[in-house]
């Protein structure tokens, strides 16, 4: 019994000391601050929504052409072609955190940044592109980007819990594809657009700087769809597809 007793006041005595290290807070002036800066490390990962024209003759600039496909299949205007993303890739995003207090509970952050990134389109019918080395069928086509990131968003804090604190954050963003591309792709998108943005996170305040993890994601606004590639390829890979949205996920770690 008096070792049970014994045990059971060492754990109250433990357990005392713990919480009492538990409310000593980190950084307690760091929010009062009118204005601070930081960097973020990020992982990305596109992705596009499409929709579709069933079957590709309701495209009206659609015109057929014998391509004379491997397989011998030529797409006619009653067939039906479409693509879809094949797999999430992981890419990197790197930025700066600029700061602004608002208040107690709002700040506006300015994120420029870089994101590098990749989609992979798969069709229903076998994939031929004239930059292919061989002549036989690609599995997927990829797209490659290279973002310059514009977010102007708009975050509410809650109350802090000793050194945590939640948030929400939204607002509109701008994106530029800095990537290299070419009249010859099998499918083109524009390379500037606007996006709303909408995320959750969560501060944590080390004794010498604030971490924030943050989920995030950002809906294209408008059509992403550029024009047909050149006539020495394909072109119904792109006239099947009526719209196109660019959408990013983000999983953001803000080192301030």
């Amino acid at each position: 019994m008096k070792k049970l007793i014994s045990i059971i006041i060492l754990l109250y005595l433990s357990a005392s000391a713990f919480a009492q290290h538990q409310r000593v807070k980190n950084l307690t002036t760091f929010d009062d601050k009118k204005l601070h800066f930081g960097f973020t490390i990020a992982i990305n990962t596109l992705d596009f929504s499409m929709e579709h024209y069933r079957p590709i003759g309701n495209n009206p600039d659609f015109v057929f052409e014998d391509w004379q496909n491997v397989d011998g299949h030529e797409i006619t205007a009653q067939d039906t072609v479409f693509a879809d993303i094949a797999q999430p890739i992981p890419g990197l995003t790197v930025g700066i955190v600029s700061n602004l207090r608002l208040g107690e509970y709002f700040d506006l952050r300015f994120l420029p940044g870089l994101s590098f990134g990749e989609r992979r389109l798969v069709y229903n019918v076998p994939v031929y592109d004239i930059s292919n080395v061989s002549s036989e069928a690609l599995e997927f086509y990829s797209i490659k980007s290279t973002y310059i990131d514009l977010p102007l968003l708009v975050k509410y804090k809650s109350s802090r819990l000793n050194n945590q604190r939640p948030y929400l954050i939204a607002g509109p963003a701008m994106r530029i594809d800095i990537s290299k591309t070419g009249k010859e792709d099998l499918v083109r998108v524009k390379r500037g657009g606007f996006y709303f943005e909408a995320g959750v996170g969560w501060d944590s305040y080390l004794p010498f700087f604030r971490l924030s993890t943050e989920l995030k994601v950002s809906l294209g606004l408008g059509n992403m769809l550029n024009d047909g590639p050149d006539e020495t390829q394909r072109q119904y890979y792109t006239s099947a597809i009526k719209k196109l949205t660019s959408n990013v996920f983000t999983l953001s770690f803000h080192f301030e």
